[in-house]
């Protein structure tokens, strides 16, 4: 999947579970200057053995379990589908990002807020992104779109 790029960032937090984290790949050149410009930026942690352990953890035991995330999101999209002032393109995995257009747009703010009010989290101003993860569940995902369709109705 990767090899028509020079470096690639993993992420062990989201659907793997992980509380934090992320291994960067590439040459030896290009890591050599990533950790030159991490650290002439501030960044490193000391002590980091636990937060590398949860992470092997999540690598050990939820790879397997990142496709019920993809098929959640499948869930997700079609719950919301066809909604006016809604367009994304269709997941091909965990991630949606959602454009909000016209009305929707313009209530943005209150739109947020609504979701946030009924527990929905989602990152984003006019352009959204969700994410299903380690926890969430289908009820949960037919919940947020539920949630979101009931805004749209009334926008």
């Amino acid at each position: 999947m990767a090899q028509c790029f020079d470096s690639v960032s993993v992420c062990f937090s989201k659907s793997l579970g992980a509380p934090i984290g992320s291994a960067l790949c590439g040459s030896r050149d290009f890591l050599r200057r990533a950790l030159r410009v991490r650290k002439m930026a501030g960044g490193g942690m000391r002590q980091s053995g636990m937060l590398a352990a949860a992470a092997e953890y999540a690598l050990d035991h939820h790879i397997d379990r990142l496709a019920e995330d993809h098929a959640l999101m499948q869930v997700f999209a079609k719950g919301i589908e066809g909604l006016p002032g809604i367009r994304f393109e269709w997941p091909q995995s965990n991630i949606v990002f959602i454009e909000l257009e016209g009305k929707l747009r313009e209530r943005s703010a209150e739109f947020m807020a609504y979701l946030r009010q009924h527990g929905v989290l989602v990152n984003g101003t006019y352009r959204l992104r969700f994410v299903t993860h380690l926890n969430l569940d289908r009820k949960g995902v037919e919940y947020a779109a539920g949630v979101i369709r009931q805004f749209a109705a009334q926008a």
